[in-house]
């Protein structure tokens, strides 16, 4: 059963997630917040192992208490919930190791699908905005620090993981790379993992994040 824990300050919206997410035989929502300070408080109570957050929050916002949540360690995955197709305040997220984004109007279907796919500890990258998204903003949240340990990390990378890393940042699925570099796709499943190690990527949002901060994927191209 995954638990969920749903983050936001307007009550019909977390009560229409509630509704949508318990009616599922595999989710349960086991706690609501109103704003980012309750969120941290209640993920720390409840353990669960998706928390939905809204970016936008009065007092402690959705970001900061995805950093104090995935700093706490633990196997918790946040999915962060916006309004914007186009906001920085998810690229900051993403870099502090959120699993991805979905938009609030997005159709209810799509919510619980992506609960699914973030408890199962894949990142959710919908091409058509979390890539523009990234593209847009990855240059800008770049700080020297940050560029340096994507770089280093990257360095390691054998010529092959770089190529894996490459299509992982253009939003394939294992059984794509696999396809595209023609092996099995156990062997994709291995090389990704392996880049991910040297990378110090808990999961793909945040590989796709270094390879844009290291310059190996160029926005826009």
């Amino acid at each position: 059963m995954i638990s969920v824990l749903v983050a936001d300050d307007q009550t019909m919206v977390r009560q229409s997630f509630r509704a949508v997410l318990d009616a599922q035989d595999d989710i349960r929502v086991t706690g609501e917040a109103a704003n980012g300070a309750e969120a941290v408080t209640r993920c720390a109570e409840l353990d669960p192992d998706v928390v939905l957050m809204d970016v936008r929050m009065p007092g402690m916002d959705g970001l900061e208490a995805a950093r104090r949540i995935l700093g706490a360690g633990g196997a918790v995955r946040v999915l962060m919930l916006t309004t914007f197709d186009i906001d920085e305040y998810v690229y900051g997220a993403l870099r502090a190791g959120a699993s991805g984004f979905l938009l609030k109007d997005a159709p209810l279907d799509d919510l619980v699908v992506a609960v699914r796919v973030v408890a199962a500890g894949n990142a959710l990258f919908a091409p058509s905005v979390t890539r523009r998204l990234i593209g847009e903003f990855a240059v800008r949240g770049r700080t020297a620090d940050a560029g340096a340990r994507g770089r280093s990390g990257i360095a390691d990378l054998t010529e092959r993981e770089t190529e894996v890393l490459r299509l992982v940042a253009k939003g394939l699925s294992n059984t794509e790379i696999a396809e595209v570099l023609v092996i099995a796709e156990q062997t994709a499943k291995t090389h990704v993992s392996r880049v991910f190690a040297k990378l110090g990527a808990r999961d793909r949002a945040q590989a796709v994040v270094a390879a844009y901060e290291a310059g190996l994927v160029v926005p826009g191209r």
